[in-house]
């Protein structure tokens, strides 16, 4: 089997290729192109058996990514803390783009479980989505956050309440106030007013959106007590398919619910687990929130835990990896039909 590593860029991909052993067999650079996928291919078939190796670097390599799977192709998606670390015991030092191919393919050599690519179809879809909404909500935040400053210059007396400046009556009353002040603050102000109408408006269209999208796609996840349709956007669109993840041990290391083990003779403690993706992590823990303060099971376990003598926070640690295990299980559950509901991209052709 012979591992054909790429490191992606915008303009060009630089693949190498590696035996069983590691030896580097040969090394070639094309253009980020449907043509220079062609050529990639083209010089690729002169191994039989073969397995393409890409860093998972999603916005650069998704093209290059696709047209291989369309055109056959077994391609796996190599985290970049691995290929660093390959890179990092290589007998060759520096940093190019031939070393950085090299390194993303012997990564794939030492770890064959690495997450199998697939054509992205309504997740991605969700997930491009939620992260615009997510971009105009934070850039609201900010707007807001000068209004306020200019406000509490123009009326020093008047107070807004929290989280309520987006709320359209709340910036209709802001704007009679303001209709009769002159000068530039008050100008600034009536703009900045404007800019937060129009992305709260904006905003709140996506999110009608991603919750007719979310019911289709996540049905047994919008079930799970405490999570919402963008908590549950937010999973979806984060994890890119259940599938690829061999467990729920495996899922759960992923996203760092999973604590680490540290290991000091033979007492084997642990350690909590501050990395893996944050994203998914945050919407864990607020699915957690909701359930310790309702009245449900997750309150019922978080109070059991306290008793025995656990922190809250070691209690909510511990509900938050119940909830990660039950999440992967209706992630499975709900991707078998997002599967059969994606279309077939034609082949790549010479």
């Amino acid at each position: 089997m012979v591992i054909l590593g790429v490191d992606a860029h915008k303009r060009t991909h630089t693949l190498v290729a590696i035996d069983d052993a590691g030896r580097k067999l040969g090394e070639r650079m094309v253009a980020a192109t449907t043509d220079g996928h062609l050529q990639a291919l083209h010089w690729a078939t002169r191994w039989a058996e073969r397995r393409f190796a890409i860093e998972d670097c999603r916005h650069v390599s998704r093209r290059l990514e696709a047209d291989l799977l369309a055109a056959g192709e077994a391609v796996a998606r190599v985290p970049t803390q691995l290929m660093a670390s390959a890179r990092k015991g290589g007998r060759e030092r520096g940093k190019s783009d031939p070393i950085d191919a090299l390194a993303v393919a012997r990564a794939a050599l030492r770890e064959p479980s690495l997450p199998t690519a697939h054509l992205d179809g309504p997740a991605r879809e969700l997930r491009l989505l939620v992260d615009h909404r997510e971009d105009l909500v934070a850039e609201r935040t900010r707007i807001q956050n000068r209004l306020r400053w200019h406000l509490h210059e123009l009326f020093p007396e008047f107070e807004i309440q929290p989280r309520t400046v987006k709320r359209l009556h709340v910036l209709d009353t802001l704007e009679r106030r303001l209709a009769d002040v002159e000068g530039t603050v008050a100008s600034i102000a009536r703009e900045l007013i404007g800019r937060v109408r129009e992305l709260s408006l904006r905003a709140n269209g996506l999110e009608r959106q991603i919750v007719r999208l979310v019911r289709q796609l996540a049905p047994s996840l919008l079930a799970l007590a405490g999570c919402g349709p963008l908590s549950a956007a937010k999973l979806v669109g984060e994890v890119a398919g259940a599938g690829r993840f061999r467990s729920k041990a495996t899922f759960a290391r992923w996203k760092g619910t999973a604590p680490i083990p540290v290991w000091s003779a033979n007492d084997g403690r642990y350690r909590l687990n501050r990395g893996g993706n944050r994203q998914v992590n945050a919407a864990l823990h607020r699915i957690a929130i909701t359930q310790w303060r309702g009245d449900g099971p997750g309150q019922a376990y978080v109070q059991r835990r306290m008793t025995t003598g656990d922190s809250k926070t070691e209690a909510l640690r511990l509900l938050r990896r119940r909830i990660s295990d039950e999440v992967y299980k209706r992630l499975l559950t709900d991707q078998t039909p997002i599967e059969r509901s994606q279309p077939e991209r034609p082949a790549l052709v010479s």
